[in-house]
C-alpha cells in the first residue's frame, strides 16, 4: 500500500486554515518524510517544505541537491536556490508568503542556521511552532503506515528469535559483540539502519534501563535484556526480550519475569479507543503492585513509535491523552534490582476501531530456543 503524501498535505492545509495560520514549514527529518517521503539530511542540507494554507506545497532545495530531492520527494513543486545557503531558503519562503503574514509555523527540528534567517525576516511575533500540528497528525497512523510498522516489527521478531537461538554460543560474548550481531542480523533482513542504539545488558547491567551495552561478557545463568529495533520502509520497530543462556536464572527471577509479562498483557488488554494513556500505564503498574513490585518499576510504560522510535505519545502515569484508532505505541513494563538483575519485556501495539492489535509475535519467554 502506497503512502498518500498529497492527502497528508491537504489535511495540514485544512488545519492551518482552521487555526488562522498562513503556512507550515517542515525541515529534513521525520516531518519532511511524513509529508513527502523524503527524509533529507537534517544537519547541513537546507531543504524546507513550504505548506501554505492556500495553494500548493513547494519543496525549497539547494540547487546542488535538487536532483536528490526530485528523486525521492513526492511533491509536484520545487524551488531551487543557489548554493546551500539557509538565508536563500528563508528568502524563498518569505517570497511566497502574504505581504503581512499572521502566523508561520516552523518545524522545531529546524537547525539554528535555517531558523535564524526565518526569525530575522518574519519576526518572532509571526513565527510559531509547527510541532503541535505535526505531532497531532503523525500520532494517528494511516493504513500504509501501520503496514510499514508491521514489516519493521517482523524484522525485530525474526532477529529476536535468532539471538535467542544462539544458546551456549552467546556465553562469553561481550554485550557489545552481541549488539553488533543484532545489528548485522537486522541489516541482513533488509533493515536500513537501527532505530536506536542496540541495548544489551547482562547480569547486573540488565538492572540499568539507561545502559546501552558494554564490554562485559555474557555469563551462563544470568538474565540478559535485549532491546532493539530497526528502520524498514522508513518506519521504526522497538522490541525488548529477555534471555538466559545456559544454566538456571537467579532466585526470584522467574517470578519477577512472569509478573512483568502479566503486566505487559494487562497493559495491552486495557487498550481501546477512548481510554487514556494513563489508564494503560495504570493497568501495567497495578499488576506489578499486586506482586509487590511496583516500586521496582521506575519508568513510564511506553511511548509512541512511527517514523521515529520515540514519538510524542507518552504512556505514563496520569497522562490524559485519549487513545484513538491508528495510534501506535510501546508497552514495556520492567522491574529492576540494582546491582543484581532486571526484567523488561516490550511489544508494540496499534489501537484499532474496537480494541488493540499487537505488532510483535516473537515468543515472550526468557528460555533460549
Amino acid at each position: 500500500m502506497e503512502h498518500s503524501y498529497t492527502q497528508r498535505r491537504e489535511r495540514a492545509r485544512t488545519r492551518l486554515r482552521k487555526q488562522g495560520a498562513d503556512a507550515a514549514i517542515a525541515y529534513p527529518g521525520p516531518n519532511l518524510q511524513y509529508f513527502t517521503g523524503f527524509r533529507g539530511e537534517p544537519v547541513d542540507r537546507f531543504h524546507a517544505l513550504y505548506v501554505p494554507a492556500e495553494g500548493d506545497a513547494v519543496l525549497v532545495s539547494p540547487n546542488g541537491y535538487l536532483s536528490q530531492a526530485r528523486a525521492y520527494a513526492d511533491v509536484e513543486n520545487f524551488h531551487a536556490v543557489d548554493g546551500n545557503d539557509p538565508d536563500a531558503v528563508a528568502a524563498a519562503i518569505e517570497s511566497r508568503l502574504p505581504s503581512s503574514p499572521d502566523e508561520v509555523l516552523l518545524d522545531d527540528g529546524a537547525v539554528a542556521a535555517l531558523a535564524g534567517p526565518l526569525y530575522e525576516r518574519l519576526g518572532t511575533d509571526v513565527v510559531g511552532s509547527a510541532m503541535p500540528l505535526f505531532t497531532s497528525m503523525r500520532r494517528r497512523k494511516d493504513e500504509a503506515e501501520i503496514e510499514a510498522l508491521k514489516r519493521s516489527a517482523a524484522v525485530a521478531d525474526a532477529v529476536s528469535e535468532e539471538i535467542r537461538a544462539l544458546g551456549s554460543d552467546a556465553v562469553g560474548m561481550t554485550e557489545a559483540e552481541l549488539a553488533t550481531e543484532i545489528r548485522a542480523k537486522m541489516h541482513a533482513r533488509g533493515a536500513k539502519g537501527v532505530s536506536f542504539d542496540v541495548v544489551v545488558g547482562a547480569g547486573p547491567n540488565s538492572a540499568d534501563p539507561a545502559l546501552r551495552h558494554s564490554d562485559r561478557p555474557v555469563r551462563a545463568g544470568e538474565p540478559v535484556v535485549v532491546d532493539f529495533g530497526c528502520f524498514l520502509d522508513g518506519y521504526a520497530s522497538d522490541q525488548t526480550r529477555m534471555v538466559v543462556y545456559e544454566g538456571d536464572p537467579p532466585d526470584g527471577f522467574e517470578d519477577a519475569y512472569d509478573a512483568t509479562v502479566e503486566a505487559l498483557d494487562a497493559g495491552v488488554e486495557a487498550v481501546e479507543p477512548g481510554t487514556t494513556a494513563g489508564d494503560v500505564d495504570a493497568a501495567a503498574r497495578n499488576t506489578l503492585e499486586e506482586h509487590g513490585l511496583a516500586d521496582r518499576f521506575i519508568h513510564g510504560t511506553g511511548h509512541g513509535v512511527g517514523l521515529a522510535s520515540h514519538e510524542e505519545l507518552a504512556i505514563a502515569e496520569g497522562e490524559s491523552t485519549e487513545l484513538e484508532p491508528g495510534m501506535v505505541f510501546s508497552i514495556e513494563p520492567g522491574v529492576y534490582f540494582e546491582g543484581e538483575w532486571g526484567v523488561r519485556v516490550e511489544d508494540l501495539v496499534v489501537v484499532t476501531d474496537d480494541g488493540v492489535e499487537r505488532l510483535n509475535s516473537s515468543p515472550r519467554t526468557w528460555r533460549p530456543l
